[in-house]
């Protein structure tokens, strides 16, 4: 009896090493710090790459250069607190980058496994959404999914309600819907922030199935996307007034926050508003409107769709 040939076994994706995180963003920063930037005078010398060279941010950190090179490659996962601080600084990071660096060097220290996110928003935060109308509100995952929104959300974001629930996330928004470079005032801005939030989540839980996912697609689909993302940008978004050259209204200047939920601390509540009795906050009660029109319009074709089923009407006597 001839005997099956043994098939090729397909290698399996090791794990990602906590520690290379730690390694990446400071190859990455060092290249986006020039010599003058940290008082070190004109740069002399053929330069191989941008930034500075790995014997320049060691001794700016006081730290000696093997050190510094076992740090980046990975093989020194145990970085003191004054070490990090000092790398900080030579990087000349900023509060938000330098509390990243933190985290990453946490990490490569004592991996741990992700907490669990919900998928949906809990009961009480949906009444608060109600509340808070016209102002658009909604509840976002740690990969930017929209979860809950009350009615003036998608007709804000211009085009969004085309797209099917499970596919509605800001990031994808910002950088694959034809609309959003046209609708969002400061495009740039809000697709860095995107890029940097999920850059930070990268550090902190390498290798999660629905962030991989994202970023694989947003990679493969958008060049800015690709660019943002090898910057290892981590700062948040800026807490300025946010503009909406809306197709419908015209534009609205809002303010913004977003906020850490409490009992879901890997999700955000997020809200646009204007003070009441301008210009800017009667658009907003103007696409509230539509919102809610939208809204109850759909869930009068379901329910009609539903009635007329076949199931239906075999139940018919």
């Amino acid at each position: 009896m001839p005997r099956t040939p043994n098939r090729p076994q397909t290698p399996q994706p090791s794990p990602p090493d906590p520690a290379s995180g730690f390694g990446a963003y400071l190859r990455a920063r060092r290249a986006q710090v020039t010599p003058e930037q940290v008082g070190l005078g004109a740069a002399t010398g053929i330069r191989r790459t941008p930034g500075l060279r790995r014997e320049e941010l060691a001794s700016l950190a006081g730290i000696s250069l093997d050190y510094y090179v076992r740090l980046e490659r990975g093989k020194e996962t145990r970085p003191s607190p004054a070490v990090v601080d000092a790398l900080a600084r030579a990087l000349l990071l900023d509060r938000f980058e330098h509390r990243h660096l933190r985290e990453l060097a946490a990490r490569a220290c004592t991996p741990e496994p992700p907490l669990p996110e919900g998928s949906v928003a809990c009961p009480q935060l949906l009444v608060l959404l109600q509340i808070l109308r016209p102002s658009p509100a909604y509840v976002v995952s740690r990969t930017l999914d929209l979860l809950a929104a009350n009615s003036g959300v998608l007709p804000l974001f211009a085009g969004l309600a085309d797209w099917p629930a499970r596919q509605r996330n800001f990031a994808r928004y910002a950088f694959l819907h034809p609309l959003a470079r046209a609708v969002l005032g400061d495009w740039h801005e809000q697709a860095r922030a995107c890029v940097g939030r999920l850059r930070v989540l990268a550090g902190t839980e390498p290798g999660a199935p629905d962030l991989t996912a994202l970023v694989d697609e947003l990679l493969a689909k958008s060049p800015d996307f690709a660019e943002l993302w090898n910057r290892f940008d981590v700062r948040p978004h800026a807490p300025d007034p946010k503009t909406f050259h809306h197709p419908d209204v015209g534009d609205l200047h809002l303010g913004y926050e977003s906020l850490p939920l409490e009992h879901s601390p890997k999700q955000r509540f997020v809200i646009f508003f204007a003070q009441p009795g301008t210009g800017d906050h009667d658009k907003l009660r103007t696409l509230d409107e539509k919102g809610a029109a939208d809204a109850a319009g759909s869930a009068d074709t379901d329910a009609h769709a539903s009635s007329y089923s076949p199931t239906a009407s075999r139940r018919r006597p």
